[in-house]
């Protein structure tokens, strides 16, 4: 008995130190801590997170923090409050976050942050003039995907919407970065990867949240085969690989303490960021189009007149190639692509604060953070501020056209907005594929709209958004849609 004394002595000190609260200290922000030890309102976060920040706005306004699985979280709702997070450096990081959870979700080791700035820098190859031949390689190979599958018939086809979108995208984007494996490539092999990444895919919001992977039965193993797929004898066989992962292979190669495993896994890593948001990001741009007859149309009519600009007059016979120039100037598409990633984007900005101080919000009023904090921005409670955006969940094709040009003036409280539109992060946070992202989805948009007929069949609501990967970036659907397509015949 005597044995068991310090045993229970532990076990009660440890249940007072998960069911202490902590106490909000003067000058802090009003807190949540929820009566659930380490969960805290998790649980209620997750189920809702824009009805629960926004109830909670209602009662204690538009700063407080919140005690998330083992995490405070202070959420700044206020949009015009945004600059004085985005700006601020020393204190506030993004990469202590990122630099811990990335390895243990995609299982390499953390790098040095020599080798992280490289990596960093590598990523203005997916931007600016580098687009060019991203763009035309892109679009050959999405005419490529449509062609070995879609572009063969008249008649009518019915297809479940978020399959359709992912499969064509998933493939197109593969080939696009990593180039054709050494084998012939089979349309069904890239399936199988595909169905192999979705199963990761399905527990990343676990991972991230950093639930060990050995309690999510086979993503361990389901992991390994992808990062085994990514290996750098493998990718060596690759041809037409893109000059982005050319570099990244060389920046691998130069680091001879890193193991070819954890090559693999950062080159897996960069799967995912290249597809896992924008592959339902393509999936609601499509669906809001083919939803609405008259935006489809709009949209259309526009591409036309660009290529007839061009001198190019289209036919379902031939391979069209728009390039980026074109793409840019479909100013209606762009804006369609907006207003569906308004509808749909769910992030999280996040910040760790490093050291306890006052963090000035604007030039009346700071607020006291502790270190080992998170500070939160949630834009789509923004994205959904009917003050900001009338009649904020209907989707308003031309919403970010203004006199023929992209609209960037949004009001709240009055005051112009710096930041109204954030599917992508902010400042040091911002998705550094991001143009790369809405060139792929232009061109997989421009491409079904020239070439088919599209319609919703009969009887089908509006999907709901899935909320389960609430912070992290697109919502998928919770249901897919049924549609049905055919090759259009040539205009007259």
């Amino acid at each position: 008995m005597s044995a068991l004394l310090p045993l229970l002595f532990g076990l009660f000190g440890l249940l007072l130190l998960l069911l202490r609260s902590r106490k909000r200290r003067d000058g802090e922000p009003p807190l949540i801590n929820g009566w659930i030890p380490f969960i805290g309102k998790a649980l209620h976060f997750g189920k809702d997170a824009h009805k629960f920040l926004e109830e909670y706005k209602k009662k204690y306004g538009d700063v407080f923090t919140v005690h998330i699985a083992g995490k405070y979280m202070t959420f700044i709702m206020d949009p015009h409050l945004y600059p004085s997070i985005i700006r601020q450096g020393r204190q506030l990081d993004f990469h202590e976050f990122t630099g811990k959870v990335a390895p243990l979700t995609f299982g390499y080791k953390p790098v040095q942050s020599d080798l992280w700035e490289k990596i960093r820098r590598s990523f203005q190859l997916l931007q600016g003039d580098n687009l060019q031949p991203l763009t035309g390689s892109m679009m050959s190979n999405l005419i490529l995907v449509f062609r070995q599958d879609h572009l063969d018939h008249g008649l009518w086809r019915s297809s479940s919407m978020y399959d359709f979108c992912s499969s064509v995208m998933f493939e197109a984007t593969f080939l696009t970065i990593y180039g054709r494996p050494a084998a012939a490539l089979r349309h069904s092999d890239m399936e199988a990867l595909r169905e192999d990444f979705n199963k990761f895919d399905n527990m990343f919001p676990l991972l991230i949240a950093q639930v060990p992977i050995w309690l999510l039965g086979q993503t361990s193993a389901i992991r390994k085969k992808l990062i085994h797929y990514f290996l750098p004898e493998r990718l060596s066989r690759f041809s037409n690989t893109s000059e982005f992962i050319k570099t990244r292979v060389g920046l691998f190669e130069q680091e001879s303490s890193m193991k070819d495993v954890d090559k693999g896994a950062h080159h897996f890593a960069m799967l995912w960021a290249s597809v896992g948001n924008t592959l339902p990001a393509t999936f609601w741009a499509m669906y809001f189009l083919v939803s609405h007859p008259e935006a489809l149309q709009t949209v259309r009519r526009e591409i036309l007149d660009v290529l007839r600009d061009d001198g190019v007059e289209f036919s379902t016979d031939s391979d069209v190639k728009l390039s980026k120039e074109q793409l840019d100037k479909l100013i209606y598409l762009e804006s369609s692509i907006n207003e569906s990633l308004r509808l749909s984007s769910a992030s999280t900005n996040i910040r760790v604060v490093q050291e306890d101080f006052s963090l000035r919000l604007d030039a009346s009023r700071a607020i006291s953070v502790r270190k080992g904090d998170i500070i939160a921005l949630y834009p789509q409670s923004m994205h959904l501020d009917p003050e900001i955006y009338e009649d904020p969940q209907t989707f308003q094709f031309d919403r970010f056209v203004q006199d023929g040009a992209e609209k960037t003036d949004f009001y709240k409280d009055g005051q112009k907005l710096r930041y109204y539109l954030m599917p992508f992060g902010s400042g040091s946070s911002m998705c550094p594929g991001r143009y790369f992202a809405v060139n792929e989805i232009k061109q997989f948009l421009s491409l079904l709209l020239l070439y088919f007929e599209l319609e919703l069949e009969e009887g089908q609501p509006r999907p709901a958004l899935d909320p389960s990967r609430a912070g992290l970036g697109i919502l998928l659907p919770s249901t897919d849609i049924r549609f049905r397509y055919r090759l259009r015949a040539n205009e007259a």
